[in-house]
């Protein structure tokens, strides 16, 4: 069961004011010299909601496990309170991962909103302080705070998600008319994070900011130049904030105009390459028109357990890696089991892919000589 918990410090993700789960500090206050640095010479490990595969999702134990088993980002949800303090949690809702239901004092809390043109009943976090989210937690001790994580050997990145910004500027409201997105972008400020993508100062905490919402992402754009991914739902389901139709903002011309915000863009796997009777079909040329505008593909989300595998890859998530990474050429994946994933990558191609060009050469020889150090310390 997922439980909501003080944030007191921070890891790898977001925030102190984060509140639903607690981080350890960020290890690269420590000894940047001593760390290896964020591969970028293969596709990126975005570790979905954490090792969530392994661990529930959005907890201490899944964001620790991805670090260990060798994710280059901790993917995130980020909501927010009825006081305006944000959360890592991923429902809007609390019923499907806490025990809200067995708490009576709550009972009248339930209540129906319009979400995206759908009228969902349950209780939302919402209409929930802080203080009454922590009463729902489960386990009250963090791993994170475990100072032994403090010195991670490797620079690892975040790549929070402004979940249902719409809405949720629509129900919580911040001091001197800021907005969900303004709270967002001052907690990655307060932090460090900043640079555009593979500046110095991006390579020494790197993060992409996510949404579902262009608009949003246009929005943040003005308040920072840290990467932003706009995320592509399937086929039948409009953007959040705009109502534009898949098509729409998967066509040339979008593409043209939303390059100037965003470095790529994340859609669902399906959307790349069809599926009928749990059988792939032919590719579309979604990653290849993507790539013409110099936008990066990050799709979601890959899962080894059988009853989420398309039936050409034999039950095997490895062939399911080798397919997207090797023949539809993406350049990150996200995964429940970032293990499996890194697994994959260095066992087939350890050190680069694609051409090879000065500065991906200097990547690897810096990744290979702190690698090397670091087993002799």
């Amino acid at each position: 069961m997922t439980s909501v918990r003080t944030v007191s410090s921070i890891l790898l993700l977001l925030l102190v004011e984060c509140a639903a789960r607690p981080f350890y500090p960020l290890p690269s206050r420590r000894n940047d010299r001593s760390k290896q640095p964020l591969q970028t010479f293969r596709p990126y490990n975005i570790a979905h909601r954490g090792s969530s595969g392994e661990f529930p999702e959005e907890t201490a134990s899944a964001y620790k496990r991805a670090i260990e088993e060798g994710a280059d980002f901790i993917e995130t949800d980020i909501l927010a309170s009825k006081d305006g303090i944000l959360i890592c949690f991923h429902d809007l809702t609390l019923d499907a991962t806490t025990d809200i239901a067995q708490h009576k004092k709550f009972e009248s809390r339930k209540r129906t909103y319009e979400v995206q043109g759908k009228n969902i009943t349950g209780y939302f976090t919402i209409d929930f302080t802080l203080e009454e989210l922590k009463s729902l937690r489960v386990n009250q001790r963090s791993p994170f705070r475990d100072q032994q994580y403090n010195g991670a050997p490797r620079v690892v990145g975040i790549y929070p998600e402004i979940k249902n910004p719409v809405f949720i500027n629509q129900h919580v409201k911040w001091p001197i008319g800021k907005k969900f997105e303004d709270k967002f972008v001052d907690t990655l400020k307060k932090y460090g994070y900043k640079g555009t993508y593979l500046s110095k100062q991006w390579l020494k905490q790197p993060a992409f900011i996510q949404s579902f919402a262009p608009t949003s992402l246009i929005y943040i754009s003005h308040l920072t130049d840290l990467p932003k991914i706009l995320l592509i739902d399937d086929a039948t389901t409009p953007t959040q904030d705009t109502n534009q139709s898949y098509w729409e903002i998967t066509s040339n011309s979008y593409f043209d105009f939303i390059k100037d915000y965003v470095v790529g863009i994340g859609p669902w796997k399906d959307s790349i390459v069809p599926a009928s009777n749990n059988y792939l079909q032919t590719p579309t040329d979604l990653v290849t028109r993507s790539h013409a505008y110099n936008l990066q593909v990050h799709p979601f989300t890959c899962r080894n357990e059988n009853v989420f595998l398309h039936f050409n890859f034999s039950q095997d998530p490895y062939n399911e890696y080798e397919y997207w990474i090797k023949k539809i050429g993406v350049d990150g994946l996200f995964t429940d089991f970032t293990g499996s994933l890194h697994h994959y990558q260095e066992w087939t191609n350890p050190f680069s892919m694609g051409e090879e060009s000065a500065s991906k050469l200097l990547d690897k020889i810096a990744y290979m000589i702190s690698k090397f150090r670091n087993s002799y310390n």
